[in-house]
């Protein structure tokens, strides 16, 4: 274990060069403005809490322009043992951070909870931070997947119109919902909190928030932790291959859970040949949800609902009773989409704003779904592919485009890794540990699911000596698996 004592000399800022020769702008560009604050009030749902907003500029280019309410909420610390606040990056995207402050601070150890204020926010575009909103009907018709070349075309014109209708719904700050504006967020968020420099851990899609504020404000990183973090640097290629790898994994660990554990409704069954069939179904349009009475699920829904369960093994038991009971079930007609409310929320348009993935035409569309179907024989459709789909045609350069990490904090970025995780692969956080070199250090959880903070003691107690004592774990430190629990 390496101690680290912090000085008061920070690094210069260092910006990475995007994929496309791009260097985004730099925050001191922005004018000095007054220090924000905010107004903490008890929440309306739990008292305990404290909710809050600070009011942020939609274009952090333009300070002086039109502004939007940044919804916060946090938990305090005992006054007698407070070190400073720990802020959340939620991940999704679209997952609320006020919700989990209100609802879910418990994540986290009580002797953190003890130290540090637990703070969170919903970040711009999502939840009650001036949420991203479209007409549903245009959401709706985005396929799963696409069929032909004239599917390809007419997805390439809804996206567009898509696009136009959630700008003129949602206002300026539709354009402006990429992790660099939200890493400028962030910052301002620290500063309201009085704090010198910030504390922070990211889950998910919050660790491409974590590492793009290390890159623009590395000065003012004093402890980060990356729990399940994603890998900015990839092109559309590598970022579907990686993922489609990933959940083949997390596939193969299921069944051979499945293979040894009595917890498991279809145990001593071929698992393998039961989904194969369930997959023959659902490409006859026979297979219906047991959960919803009716629904047809498509091959790709199939692959979707199931790679979701493994997240977290405690769902695996409830996983293998649903898809026992499709087996055993027969085909019932499906009882329609419903209409609901005309517009929705769309907290997946950062996604598109954060990511530059190509697809010319067709022809290497079908390229893509066919490796995928190589690289994940059983999944075969890796839900990573309706990325493609969603952003096909985005304008270029998105605002936030893919980059090998240039991070010069003081103190090492702490990556939190998990072998079998379903969707940040551990390939991704070996790839973000070798980019952040000296600057980083990689804990490894050997077990499974999305995250590994809640589920290892082991790996909890060496984040939680980080984030209070600056103590960073010896390069190659690992943690052991733990059977899921049943």
């Amino acid at each position: 274990m390496l101690r680290v004592r912090k000085s008061g000399i920070g690094w210069a800022v260092a910006l990475a060069l995007t994929a496309v020769g791009l260097t985004p702008a730099s925050p001191a560009a922005a004018r000095p403005q007054p220090a924000p604050t905010i107004d903490w009030r008890p929440c309306a749902t739990d008292s305990s809490a404290e909710c809050g907003t600070l009011s942020l500029p939609v274009d952090w280019n333009r300070p002086g322009g039109e502004r939007f309410d940044l919804s916060l909420a946090r938990r305090v610390a005992d006054p007698g043992t407070r070190e400073g606040a720990l802020v959340f990056g939620p991940g999704g995207p679209g997952d609320s951070g006020v919700d989990r402050v209100v609802n879910g601070s418990s994540r986290f150890s009580a002797d953190l909870r003890a130290r540090f204020d637990i703070v969170s926010f919903d970040p711009r575009g999502t939840g009650g931070s001036h949420p991203v909103v479209c007409a549903r009907d245009l959401l709706a018709r985005q396929p799963q997947l696409i069929a032909d070349q004239a599917q390809f075309d007419a997805v390439l014109a809804d996206n567009a119109l898509l696009r136009a209708d959630c700008r003129a719904r949602t206002g300026a700050l539709y354009d402006h919902v990429d992790s660099t504006s939200a890493a400028r967020d962030l910052d301002a968020v620290r500063a309201a909190l009085g704090e010198r420099q910030l504390t922070f851990h990211g889950s998910s899609y919050g660790t491409l928030l974590g590492q793009r504020y290390a890159e623009l404000y590395p000065d003012r990183v004093r402890a980060m932790v990356l729990e399940a973090t994603v890998d900015h640097s990839l092109g559309t290629r590598a970022f579907l291959d990686s993922q489609a790898v990933t959940a083949e994994d997390a596939f193969d660990e299921f069944v051979a859970w499945c293979d040894r554990s009595t917890a498991c409704a279809l145990h001593g069954r071929d698992f393998r040949a039961i989904w194969v069939g369930l997959h023959a179904r659902a490409e006859r349009g026979l297979l219906t949800d047991p959960k919803r009475p009716g629904v047809v699920l498509t091959p790709f829904e199939l692959s979707r609902l199931t790679h979701k369960e493994f997240y977290d093994t405690v769902r695996w038991p409830g996983l293998a009773e649903w898809l026992g009971k499709m087996d055993a079930a027969t085909a019932m007609r499906s009882a329609g989409p419903s209409t609901g409310d005309a517009v929705a929320p769309y907290p997946f348009a950062v996604f598109c704003q954060d990511w530059s993935l190509p697809v010319s035409d067709y022809r290497e569309y079908v390229g893509h779904l066919g490796r995928a179907a190589r690289l994940a024989p059983d999944l075969r459709y890796p839900p990573a592919l309706f990325a493609l789909v969603t952003c096909l045609g985005t304008p270029t350069p998105v605002a936030n485009p893919q980059h090998r990490l240039r991070v010069r904090t003081e103190v090492p970025l702490l990556l939190a890794a998990t072998v079998h995780d379903p969707a940040s692969g551990y390939g991704w956080a070996r790839n973000v540990a070798r980019q952040l070199g000296r600057h980083g250090v990689l804990l490894t959880y050997q077990g499974w699911g999305h995250g590994s903070y809640s589920s290892s003691p082991c790996v909890q107690r060496a984040v939680d000596s980080y984030l209070i004592g600056l103590v960073v774990p010896a390069r190659g430190a690992s943690c052991p698996a733990l059977e899921p629990e049943v």
